[in-house]
């Protein structure tokens, strides 16, 4: 009976010692886990200074600027081209390109003499430039026009 009382004992005893353990186990595992998943927030700021600036120049080395285009002797239905290379000299930010015309003397030269180009919409990253082809194209109609003078005005817009 002795002997009864004894393995009854140590069936309790090792039981609660297998709690014991299991209890801790948990317990060290949410320990651990709570300082694995532990965060810590902070907040921050600054500036990042850019700046949007475009250049014209007439060579693709982008070293001699131009600031007129002179399109020569026209033939009346005919069209020449002339390339310009459009230069991002800003910082930080990249620009879409887009032309317009504008003063056109006379005013009368507005619609029978178009200007286009090959470049609009086109990104250009800063320190990067691109060779754009104008385009002046005269009417086959065009009367009263023997001079003109008009503005080209290239935009980038980030």
């Amino acid at each position: 009976m002795r002997e009864a009382k004894n393995t009854v004992k140590l069936k309790i005893s090792v039981t609660t010692s297998v709690i014991a353990l299991v209890i801790l186990a948990i317990a060290l595992s949410l320990t651990t886990f709570a300082a694995i998943s532990t965060s810590q927030n902070v907040s921050t700021n600054g500036t990042v200074s850019t700046s949007a600036n475009l250049s014209v120049y007439s060579n693709s080395a982008c070293t001699l600027p131009i600031s007129s285009i002179n399109w020569g002797n026209l033939t009346v239905g005919g069209n020449i081209t002339q390339t310009v290379y459009v230069k991002n000299t800003g910082s930080g930010l990249s620009l879409s390109l887009s032309m317009t015309t504008s003063n056109w003397n006379p005013a009368g030269a507005n619609g029978p003499i178009t200007i286009t180009w090959n470049k609009e919409g086109t990104r250009i990253n800063p320190g990067t430039s691109v060779a754009a082809t104008l385009t002046l194209n005269t009417n086959s109609n065009i009367v009263d026009v023997t001079n003109f003078d008009v503005q080209i005005t290239i935009t980038g817009t980030n």
